[in-house]
């Protein structure tokens, strides 16, 4: 692509001028900027960007919404969006849920200053790549004040018989006060056999006293290699919960990150993952304290089978002037096969007295008291394994708010387990 080709892209989708040289001016950085740093993955030979900025067609894959619940949702397959579904009582109040175009026309001032605010264009190559290569968005925003009860659900598909990069934005405004749980769905959609590069980038802005509940169910299929970040700019006494579930067949690297800017911020964040055949996934979960009395939480767990690789990278940062801070962590592995290959690797940074922090990490096999103890109550071996997977990952799961979801997550599970 030529600078003349991204900034024509731009203007066929009436982009305003700031997002247009906003890709502009990351298009012009992508060369000298490094790769992100995971440590102990080695990622640096993989495909993470076609160099391809173009929409997809409309799909023949398209899900079947008699299945899909009642709750407030968008459901976007590639660069397509084929549902918005919003209560008129949520219209009402402000909630909007949609795609970028038409965020723009409705909240213009607020999207030009919160998107790209949780990650710099320029933090790194392919944060460049993606602010100038995204080809589709999505914003959801809750004003202030608002407190919605039912979970709202954002499906995002990428085809499996398009060969369009799959490079999409996710931009969540929590206004102040406000309070919602939100369900992600990232996954591939049909059989086809398509080779493509996923750059995901997601944003949640918390403003100062807002609540969000942020679940996650991430599935893309074999023949996409992935980056995805999720990034958590958190306010005053306001508070994310993030349970995330890496259930991808790909090769994944993934940037969990959450700065807690405000004082008495707050960040929970639990993440399972699940690795089969001989695929990679590198996970770096990163909290940082900047606001005092600010709590962060890092919560994962991970299950490898066959000659798979799983790393989970924790890392908890307390600045400095962020007195009273509390930063914990805790990663755990389960090996299901002697070929499998994991690292956990726990990274406190402190620059602040005052404070509080820990961590804990280990890696080990299925404990041999655990399935004893249900074999001598009838189960077979295979059927005891399960139950301690499902317990070792149950955290996140839990978490989940629709029940459907969970169960979903749960035979995404039981289905890799019975292939071993």
């Amino acid at each position: 692509m030529t600078r003349e080709q991204i900034q024509a892209f731009s203007q066929a989708q009436a982009e305003p001028i700031w997002l247009q040289d906003l890709r502009l001016k990351a298009f012009d950085k992508i060369q000298e900027l490094d790769l992100p740093k995971i440590e102990r993955v080695k990622f640096h030979r993989w495909n993470l960007g076609d160099g391809r900025l173009e929409l997809s067609e409309a799909s023949g894959n398209v899900p079947a919404f008699t299945d899909l619940n009642s709750n407030p949702k968008l459901v976007q397959v590639g660069t397509q969006t084929v549902l918005e579904q919003l209560s008129p009582e949520l219209v009402d109040q402000g909630v909007l849920f949609t795609d970028l175009a038409t965020a723009l026309e409705e909240i213009p001032q607020l999207v030009e200053e919160s998107f790209m605010s949780a990650l710099a264009y320029d933090e790194d190559k392919l944060a460049a790549y993606h602010t100038a290569y995204f080809n589709s968005a999505a914003v959801l925003y809750v004003p202030d004040n608002v407190e919605i009860t039912q979970p709202l659900e954002g499906i995002f598909y990428q085809d499996s018989e398009s060969s369009v990069p799959f490079n999409k934005h996710i931009l969540v405004i929590a206004g102040r006060n406000s309070k919602f749980s939100y369900l992600e769905r990232i996954e591939t959609l049909g059989e086809g056999q398509e080779k493509v590069t996923a750059n995901i980038t997601v944003e949640v802005i918390a403003k100062a006293g807002a609540q969000v509940k942020f679940s996650a169910i991430d599935r893309l299929g074999q023949n996409v290699t992935t980056y995805l970040t999720r990034r958590g700019r958190i306010g005053q006494d306001a508070t994310i919960d993030w349970a995330l579930g890496v259930m991808n067949e790909g090769n994944v690297v993934a940037a969990f990150d959450t700065d807690l800017v405000g004082c008495g911020s707050h960040a929970d964040m639990k993440v399972v993952a699940l690795s089969s055949g001989k695929q990679v996934q590198g996970i770096d979960s990163r909290i940082t304290n900047h606001g005092s009395n600010s709590v962060g939480n890092i919560f994962q767990h991970g299950v490898i089978l066959e000659k798979a690789t799983l790393t989970f990278n924790g890392i908890g940062h307390i600045i400095r002037g962020a007195k009273g801070a509390d930063a914990q962590q805790e990663s755990r592995v389960l090996m299901l096969s002697d070929q499998a290959r994991s690292d956990a690797n726990p990274i406190l940074l402190i620059d602040e007295n005052e404070v509080t922090a820990g961590h804990a990490a280990s890696i080990g096999q299925v404990d041999p008291e655990d399935l004893y103890y249900l074999m001598s109550r009838g189960l077979d071996r295979p059927t005891a394994e399960r139950l301690v997977v499902r317990g070792f990952l149950g955290a996140v799961i839990v978490e989940i708010p629709v029940k459907e979801v969970r169960d979903d997550m749960i035979q995404v599970i039981e289905d890799k387990l019975s292939k071993r």
